[in-house]
């Protein structure tokens, strides 16, 4: 148990430093997501060529090996932070609206790489997750499972695996999202039917650069979003302080644009990254009025692998005592041991979201 550390968690973004940040400034919204666009250009000028390498029948032999390792290592050094610039994205704008088609290339291009097949993220994240708040009707809700089980896990990530896609695109339509459901759909078919054909001409490569990153990147983002909906007060379930986690002080934010404060995040969706640290604190009352699970050197899968083993002694040592709130350490365990048992019925109406769905 800890008391209230400082937070040292990114608060600010640097400053263009030369004409070219200045040029790149032109394109986009807001001047702190200037770490976007460099990050963009470093995937375009690293990943995407070692990709399109692979595919060259002139490169063979342990050449292609060497470029098929270095090619799954940056897949590895970006996956998170590309990942979560991508869900900077899909709440908020990042070009201005002249240059809109920009917007097309990181989620439709890139994503391909990262095994990430078009718009299907958007619709699933934007779509479907923060209006249902992992209430029963989000198909991603944690709800049902005993949240420190393996054999849950294992469940709750083979439902996604196999069948996500179906009934995510399924409730789109139920919700009268046509247009983002029919943009979920098309994006898996056209994956789907690309893989096919690059599988017939060089299946080595297309196994690498798109395969091994798709099975992968949708492993990590149901562990993601399980350890992030892990602690869920079955008296409470659609507060957001009492259905998510927040971790602070982790390499992971400084990474992933603070990611790890997702109790904020689902309070605030379209809250620029840079401004949760100071909202964190500005709301910190909150917190301790609801009991909120709040880490502090842990990210979320060094919770995710503590929680599979049970460790909740080692668990509690992280958590901070916001206000006195928790009397000691087994009041704390205690608290996040009720907030993994499954919640099977809940039959009172979600609590509403303070955002609108936007169909782009």
């Amino acid at each position: 148990m800890r008391v209230l550390p400082a937070l040292q968690d990114p608060t600010s973004v640097a400053p263009p430093a030369n004409a070219f940040d200045r040029f790149l400034l032109r394109f986009i919204r807001d001047p702190r997501d200037l770490p976007f666009m460099h990050l963009t250009l470093r995937i375009t000028l690293t990943l995407v060529p070692l990709g399109v390498l692979l595919f060259i029948p002139a490169v063979s032999g342990w050449v292609w090996w060497v470029v098929a390792v270095a090619y799954l290592g940056f897949y590895m050094l970006y996956k998170g932070p590309f990942g979560l610039m991508g869900h900077c994205a899909a709440h908020r704008p990042l070009f201005k609206r002249e240059y809109d088609w920009l917007s097309y290339y990181m989620p439709t291009i890139l994503a391909l790489f990262f095994g990430m097949t078009p718009e299907t993220y958007r619709g699933h994240h934007i779509g479907m997750h923060h209006p249902e708040n992992n209430m029963p009707e989000d198909l991603s809700t944690t709800m049902p499972y005993q949240r420190d089980s393996v054999k849950g896990f294992l469940h709750y990530l083979t439902v996604f695996l196999f069948t996500g896609v179906f009934t995510l695109i399924t409730y789109l339509f139920r919700k009268n999202r046509s247009k983002m459901a029919l943009k979920a759909m098309s994006g898996e078919i056209s994956f789907a039917v690309m893989c096919g054909f690059l599988l017939w001409l060089n299946a080595p490569a297309t196994i690498v650069v798109f395969l091994i990153p798709f099975v992968f990147t949708r492993i990590i983002s149901m562990i993601g979003n399980w350890t992030q909906h892990a602690f869920v007060d079955g008296s409470d379930p659609a507060n957001a302080y009492k259905n998510s986690i927040t971790c602070i002080n982790v390499k992971y934010n400084h990474l992933c644009w603070n990611d790890g404060y997702h109790i904020s995040h689902h309070c605030r969706p379209s809250m620029h990254w840079s401004e949760h640290p100071r909202f964190f604190m500005k709301t910190i009352d909150q917190y301790a009025a609801n009991k909120a699970i709040i880490f502090d050197g842990l990210d979320f899968g060094q919770i995710f692998f503590l929680l599979m083993k049970k460790r909740y002694d080692r668990l509690a040592k992280h958590v901070i005592n916001v206000n006195g709130t928790f009397q000691n350490e087994q009041e704390i365990i205690a608290l996040m041991q009720y907030r993994v048992q499954p919640i099977q019925e809940w039959n009172e109406a979600p609590k509403p979201v303070k955002h609108m769905v936007s169909e782009r």
